[in-house]
């Protein structure tokens, strides 16, 4: 099946919305719920599909060429479209870097534009965001090399006659800059205050990719980033929340986060002995899943 739908993507347009729809959802999960052996065979099928490629480009630039929606809540046709898009294509890199599959044609995007597109929200639904931000943590965690990804950045954009002055941490975290970073932060910081429960995951996931890939880059800038004051206020605003708030999952994996970094100034001895006491007072076989993985690497970084 994977041949015909693939091939029918091909000859679509990024406004055959309800065709597209169903298709992008098949190939994705075609993806995700196989077996390794057909894994590895499905991204070669897909990769090797240069029109489906074409048509993965067009849709993702459709993410900031259309007018936000008047309802940031509602799930247009071409929002959802847009979802599948975002999602399949961070799903290719993904299978592609772990299988070093042969890409027949790559994608192109502009890296302003896709962090313009967390940052100045405009209305988004929560789904494009979160599908979004997969995309960023699967580049991200590629270090921003996958062959199947050509990344435009701020010194690489088309018409420039020379690459922009930049400073040593902007040469060191290229291809993003310091101002960029610090806007991706503030920016998921004021998502997570919307205590919704798959943003939440989403954003937690994304900061700890973004922070991960720039010790890597720069520890200094690592270190500032994940002990600013302001994470402190974030989380006095999160535990606001009632009793046993502590055991949320995105408190607990914001809470390892800053101890893997040393933020002593984000998180003290008082906070960590709160989790442990509510962890102990807990059921723990009651707990659900994504809580118990939270509360497991915590204990661990602990």
């Amino acid at each position: 099946l994977l041949f015909p739908v693939s091939n029918l993507c091909g000859k679509c347009r990024p406004r055959d919305t309800d065709l597209l729809q169903p298709s992008l959802n098949f190939l994705y999960w075609s993806l995700h719920q196989t077996t390794p052996c057909s894994q590895q065979r499905a991204v070669a099928v897909l990769l090797s599909n240069v029109s489906l490629l074409e048509l993965l480009q067009k849709v993702l630039e459709c993410t900031w060429l259309r007018s936000p929606p008047s309802e940031p809540a509602f799930l247009s046709s071409e929002d959802a479209l847009l979802c599948s898009g975002w999602l399949l294509v961070a799903s290719l890199l993904l299978y592609q870097h772990r299988y070093n599959t042969e890409v027949h044609q790559t994608l192109s995007l502009d890296l302003t534009e896709v962090l313009n597109a967390v940052i100045f929200r405009k209305k988004k639904p929560v789904l494009l965001l979160v599908s979004i931000m997969q995309f960023l943590r699967a580049v991200l965690r590629q270090n921003f090399s996958s062959s199947l990804l050509v990344i435009i950045g701020q010194n690489t954009a088309q018409g420039a006659t020379q690459p922009q002055p930049s400073s040593p941490q902007d040469a060191a975290l290229h291809p993003l800059a310091m101002r960029q970073v610090f806007s991706l932060v503030v920016s998921l910081q004021n998502l997570l205050v919307h205590k919704d429960l798959l943003l939440s995951q989403a954003v937690v996931a994304c900061l700890e990719t973004l922070v991960e890939y720039l010790y890597v880059k720069n520890q200094d800038v690592a270190l500032h980033v994940a002990s600013q004051p302001w994470h402190q206020f974030l989380l006095f605003t999160l535990l606001n929340g009632g009793q046993k708030s502590f055991l949320r999952p995105e408190v607990l994996r914001l809470m390892t986060l800053f101890l893997r970094y040393q933020s002593s100034n984000i998180i003290s001895q008082k906070e960590i002995s709160q989790i442990l006491q509510e962890a102990a007072e807990a059921n723990l076989a009651e707990l659900p899943e994504a809580t118990s993985r939270a509360l497991h690497l915590f204990l661990c970084q602990v």
